[in-house]
């Protein structure tokens, strides 16, 4: 249930957002040693506030439920990812690198981005260890982990809550596979042109590394697909309640004692990242409660009216809220602008059927700008902790969005704007 919220409890979430930002580039030492105290202390303040101020206390708990759905998901995705170990030897082409973030972009739609992203990102890794640079770890973030899973329900957490709310699981794709198209061909261009200046600028011995045969590569723990298909069926039970939870941690579980430890050695596996993941957005997804709960009650009333304005405002909130829940806030508050209601079925086909560009708009904004920041998606901040401990230089959290992020992907989502959202589609 929403209730009327303090704008002043948005003040934890700003809080929490900053202290991600500038703490670690003040002292990553403090940072390291006292992450988990700052994200407790955050969030215990706004779960004083529902529970004592406004006793609202069921969306505090539904809240927890999301949470440890969230958790649990890319948990399991992490661990039954570990015990893949893809093999390849030699020095990866520029071009070799665009097939596999290419492959990447098409595999988020079926395994999941955190799935995809956990699966592919050490083969990438070591495919370019003799020339590995921040640049590698960041375009794999903009599309392996983020844009590349705007196409169906299993790709990104939001458009799995809209196939809940009734979005046709190939209502998406058949409307948005040419913004996908473009987008993604865009951002790989874009890389293909900076790897091949880099690759150019290698020493002679390091290019010539890049010469392989079929016996240079290698796939063990393959016995992990089978778990990996129990957890991406999974995501599909309602119910009973924590169902669908038990599934995944019991097939995560059996995976991690039936792999081998030569496996887990090979991939350097270890909970590290998850533990980072599950802590920090532990604080985000309490303290960002009250930010949620006040779009929700006012989206309709803030002037939005056109598909254009949902594309940019879900993004942009999208790049520093978890998007699924900012999706499902501005699904309502576009259904409202209409007299109708998300919940209703026959409101959803009359919506999808009369005003397709708002969904549309919605999907792409939520699901592309949580490329902009480490936090606009879960896999970007295990995918940066699991580069960090195969010692590779990522940016900072300022340092990414504005050597990156702002530079490549703005442009390219103000492009799909003009193509796409500028008028209705």
């Amino acid at each position: 249930m929403i209730l009327p919220v303090n704008p002043w409890m948005m003040t934890p979430f700003v809080l929490m957002l900053s202290s991600i930002a500038i703490v670690p580039f003040i002292s990553r030492h403090f940072w390291e040693k006292y992450y988990p105290a700052i994200a407790a202390a955050l969030g215990l303040v706004t779960g004083f506030y529902y529970v004592f101020v406004i006793r609202n206390t069921p969306r505090l708990l539904l809240t927890c439920h999301e949470y440890i759905s969230f958790i649990v998901l890319i948990g399991s995705l992490f661990v039954v990812s570990g015990g893949i170990h893809i093999r390849i030897k030699g020095i990866a082409k520029p071009y070799e690198n665009v097939l596999t973030l290419g492959l990447g972009a098409i595999l988020s739609n079926l395994l999941g981005t955190t799935g995809a992203s956990m699966i592919l990102i050490r083969p990438f890794i070591r495919a370019n260890r003799a020339r590995i640079s921040a640049y590698h770890i960041v375009f794999f973030i903009f599309i392996v982990s983020n844009m590349g899973g705007a196409l169906t329900p299993i790709g990104d957490p939001p458009l799995f809550l809209g196939y809940l709310k009734g979005v046709p699981f190939l209502w998406v794709i058949k409307r948005g596979w040419h913004i996908w198209a473009v987008s993604n061909a865009v951002v790989l261009a874009v890389f293909y042109l900076i790897d091949r200046w880099q690759f150019s600028h290698q020493p002679h011995e390091i290019r010539n590394r890049t010469r392989r045969s079929r016996e240079d590569f290698d796939f063990s723990g393959m016995h992990n697909l089978v778990f990996l298909a129990v957890i991406l069926a999974a995501v599909f039970i309602e119910t009973p309640f924590f169902l669908r939870e038990a599934v995944m941690i019991l097939a995560s579980v059996a995976s991690y004692y039936t792999t081998r430890d030569d496996i887990h050695r090979s991939n350097d596996f270890n909970f590290i990242p998850i533990k980072e993941v599950a802590i920090l957005f532990a604080g985000i997804f309490a303290t960002m409660i009250p930010a949620l709960d006040w779009l929700e009650l006012n989206g309709a009333h803030i002037g939005l009216t056109l598909p254009s304005h949902y594309y940019w405002v879900t993004g942009a909130l999208s790049s520093v809220l978890d998007n699924a829940p900012t999706y499902l806030a501005f699904l309502s508050a576009a259904f409202g602008q209409y007299n109708l209601v998300v919940d209703n079925s026959q409101h959803m086909a009359l919506f999808l059927s009369s005003h397709p560009a708002y969904v549309i708009a919605i999907s792409m904004g939520a699901v592309f700008f949580g490329a902009m920041t480490y936090i606009g998606n879960g896999p970007n901040f295990m995918v940066k902790s699991i580069a960090e401990q195969a010692h590779v230089h990522c940016p900072s959290f300022f340092g990414y969005i504005l050597r990156y992020s702002l530079p490549i992907l703005f442009p390219l989502f103000f492009m799909v704007y003009f193509l796409f959202f500028r008028a209705s589609l």
